[in-house]
C-alpha cells in the first residue's frame, strides 16, 4: 500500500512539474517608436513569470519559459540602443539578452505583461521598454531587479516603486511615454493631441510615437481651460448627439511622414472630414476641432497650449462624444495595424474604445493591435469620454499606399462612423 501511494505521489509530483513549465515562448519581436524607445514582446503559450536585471552593458530579460525550437537564437535589432538581441536556452526558463550601445539612465526601463486575449487569438506577452539617453522621455522601470508572475489589468502600464516583490503586479508609468513631434518644419520636432499628460509626471507607452519637450506643470497651470457643463449622454441613438472630432496635427505640424512624403496631417483631415458628413448625416450634431491646414491654438503654440486647444473645442459644445484621428509610425517598418487607446476617467471611455476598434479590426486584413490604456493629454484631460484611433502605419508601405487611396480613407471612416453609432445604440 505504501509503495502504491509513494507511486501515486511521484506521478502527481511529475505531472505539476510538466505542467508548470509547460509555458513555452513561440516569439520575440522588437519595435522602435518615434521616441527611439525600444520595445521587446515575448509571446508565452502561457502565464509566465519574469525578471529583469542590468549585467554590465546587457539588459536581461527573464521569463520562465522554455524557448520554442522555432525561435531563432539572435535577432537584428535598429535601434540607438543595440543592434542586436540574443534569446539564450536556459533549460527551465529563457534570458533576453540585449548588449546596449549606451549606458542607460536610472529607472530608463520597465517590463509588464499583457494577458491573453482569446478574442483577438493573442498570446500572454512579456513586454520590455528600454528608453534612450538622449530622450526627453523619462521612464519609471525599476533600474534594479523587476519581478512579476501576474499580469497587468490593461495593456498599459502605471506606476511602480523600483523595488517589486514576486507575485505583485506590475504597474509603471512614465513621465512622457507618448510623446510627438513638435514640427515647425519636416525637421523640427512635433507635438500632437497624442501628447502625454505630465501634470502628475504619468503617461503611457506606446509602440509608435514622436518625443519632444514635455508639457510642463507651469506651462499647463496658465493655459486658457474651457470647462464644458460636465454632462454627457451615452446611449438613445445618434440623433441630437454632440460629437466633436479632432484631425490629428495641422499646419505647422504635419504629423508622421511616409517615405514618399505624404503626411500625417492631410491624411487624419481627410477622413475626419468623411467621419463628420456621416455622422450628420445620421443626425449628430459634428465639430471639428480644425477643419483646414492649420494649428488649432495657432503658429508657435507651446505644446500644451495646442493641445489644450483642441479639448477646448469639445468642452465649449458640452459634447457627448471627443474622438481623435491619427496615423501611426514606426522605425520597424514591418509593423503595421489599427489600435485604439483610451483613458478611464467615465465608466465609458473604453467602451467608446472597443465599440470603435472591434469595427476597425474585424473588416479589414491589417493586423489588430488592440485596445490600450494611455494617458494621452486629449483623452485625458477632456471631461467626456474620449479616444484616440492610430488608423495603421505610415511607415509600412503596404499601409501606406492603402491609406492614400479613397477606398481606405472611406471605409476607414464608414468603420469608426460605425463604432460611434454602435457606442450610442
Amino acid at each position: 500500500m505504501r509503495k502504491i501511494f509513494l507511486l501515486t505521489l511521484l506521478a502527481c509530483c511529475m505531472l505539476l512539474g510538466a505542467v508548470a513549465q509547460a509555458a513555452q515562448i513561440t516569439d520575440v519581436k522588437w519595435g522602435v517608436n518615434k521616441a527611439d524607445v525600444l520595445r521587446i514582446v515575448v509571446d508565452v503559450t502561457d502565464t509566465a513569470g519574469y525578471a529583469v536585471d542590468m549585467e554590465g552593458d546587457t539588459l536581461n530579460l527573464t521569463v520562465n519559459a522554455d524557448k520554442g525550437a522555432q525561435v531563432p537564437h539572435s535577432k537584428a535589432v535598429k535601434s540607438s540602443l543595440a543592434d542586436s538581441l540574443k534569446i539564450v536556452d536556459k533549460g527551465s526558463y529563457t534570458v533576453v539578452r540585449v548588449p546596449l550601445k549606451q549606458r542607460l539612465l536610472e529607472k530608463s526601463y520597465k517590463a509588464f505583461v499583457l494577458k491573453k486575449d482569446p478574442a483577438t487569438g493573442r498570446p500572454f506577452r512579456v513586454v520590455l521598454d528600454v528608453t534612450p539617453r538622449q530622450a526627453s522621455y523619462i521612464g519609471s522601470g525599476a533600474a534594479t531587479t523587476v519581478v512579476s508572475n501576474r499580469p497587468v489589468v490593461s495593456n498599459r502600464p502605471t506606476k511602480t516603486n523600483s523595488s517589486i516583490k514576486q507575485n505583485t503586479v506590475i504597474k509603471t508609468s512614465t513621465a512622457a511615454d507618448k510623446k510627438a513631434d513638435k514640427k515647425k518644419s519636416s525637421s523640427k520636432k512635433k507635438t500632437d493631441s497624442k501628447k502625454v499628460d505630465n501634470k502628475k509626471n504619468t503617461a503611457a507607452a506606446k509602440t509608435e510615437t514622436t518625443v519632444s519637450k514635455p508639457v510642463n506643470k507651469s506651462d499647463a497651470d496658465k493655459l486658457a481651460v474651457i470647462k464644458g457643463n460636465g454632462r454627457f449622454r451615452t446611449s438613445g441613438g445618434l440623433d441630437g448627439k454632440i460629437i466633436t472630432l479632432d484631425a490629428g496635427h495641422g499646419g505647422s505640424d504635419p504629423g508622421a511622414i511616409g517615405s514618399d512624403g505624404t503626411k500625417e496631417k492631410n491624411i487624419t483631415l481627410a477622413i475626419t472630414k468623411i467621419v463628420k458628413e456621416i455622422l450628420e448625416e445620421k443626425g449628430a450634431k459634428v465639430y471639428m476641432t480644425r477643419t483646414t491646414d492649420v494649428d488649432v491654438f495657432g503658429p508657435n503654440a507651446s505644446d500644451a497650449e495646442e493641445l489644450q486647444a483642441r479639448v477646448n473645442v469639445g468642452e465649449k459644445y458640452n459634447s457627448d462624444m471627443f474622438v481623435s484621428l491619427h496615423i501611426n509610425s514606426s522605425v520597424n517598418k514591418n509593423i503595421g495595424g489599427f489600435s485604439t487607446y483610451y483613458y478611464p476617467k467615465t465608466d465609458n471611455d473604453l467602451r467608446l474604445a472597443k465599440n470603435i476598434q472591434n469595427k476597425l479590426a474585424a473588416n479589414f486584413g491589417v493586423d489588430d493591435l488592440g485596445v490600450r490604456q494611455a494617458n494621452f493629454y486629449v483623452i485625458k484631460r477632456i471631461s467626456m469620454p474620449a479616444v484616440l484611433v492610430e488608423m495603421c502605419f505610415i511607415s509600412n508601405e503596404k499601409e501606406l499606399t492603402l491609406m492614400k487611396g479613397q477606398w481606405f480613407q472611406k471605409k476607414t471612416a464608414r468603420l469608426i462612423a460605425e463604432g460611434i453609432e454602435k457606442y450610442f445604440a
